[in-house]
């Protein structure tokens, strides 16, 4: 989910997934996020899943949880759903999420963790030039978390997750009947602008904890590769 751990190649992501399996990483994931473990969630909703990165984990911190999750790009879309083949309670969406119904332009970029509904901002293209390599514009169907979940088993506690690269504020307006049921929400937050138009830290802070919840530090941080400044964190908030 961090910044810095998608800017691996996929190819090498998955060679490294395959052998820290083989050396029962994923044990050590969880003994290290144990707090996590042990707040009884019972269903994960990844949104902005991409290959499925975070939706693996959440399934070794989670096994008995459903996950339903949300990947906009049809390429990121097949991947992860054929990484979930078999597995009886994973749901995948081939859609965005947003304020509101209607069919939205991605800005799809070679690096596909960066592609977003928003542009890119001057700082991100210097700052990580890897990660900043357009590649098409696509038509997506955009709906609003809110009533996608009316028609979802979602049994408590439930865990929502965000990473959509700046978009974070807009899935927020539309889940307003959604988040009160909501335990923990784990966003990518910005501290300096990476797309236009995109919320910073301190708006979505704000934001979250006005619905109840309660800041609760960083999972991980991304910071500068030129100056060290801290760019980006996986923020997590609790309700109590």
């Amino acid at each position: 989910m961090s910044f810095a751990a998608a800017a691996l190649p996929e190819p090498i992501k998955r060679a490294i997934r395959r052998t820290l399996d083989r050396l029962g990483v994923e044990v050590i994931a969880r003994r290290s996020n144990r707090w996590l473990a042990d707040l009884g969630i019972r269903t994960v909703i990844d949104v902005g899943a991409n290959t499925g990165q975070f939706a693996h984990t959440a399934r070794r911190l989670f096994p008995q949880s459903f996950i339903y999750s949300f990947e906009p790009l049809e390429g990121c879309y097949r991947e992860l759903t054929r990484s979930f083949t078999g597995d009886p309670k994973f749901r995948g969406f081939n859609i965005g999420l947003g304020s509101e119904d209607r069919v939205m332009t991605i800005h799809q970029n070679e690096f596909s963790g960066s592609s977003s509904m928003l542009e890119m901002s001057e700082l991100h293209k210097t700052t990580f030039a890897y990660a900043a390599k357009p590649v098409a514009e696509a038509s997506v169907q955009v709906r609003r978390l809110d009533d996608v979940c009316r028609d979802l088993t979602l049994e408590p506690e439930v865990l929502v997750k965000l990473d959509v690269q700046g978009y974070e504020d807009r899935v927020i307006a539309g889940a307003p009947e959604l988040l009160p049921r909501v335990k923990v929400v784990i966003t990518e937050t910005s501290f300096e602008p990476l797309y236009v138009g995109q919320p910073l830290f301190d708006e979505l802070y704000e934001r979250i904890t006005a619905l109840g919840f309660r800041y609760h530090g960083n999972l991980e941080q991304a910071v500068s590769p030129h100056d060290g400044r801290i760019l980006q964190a996986d923020a997590i908030f609790l309700r109590p």
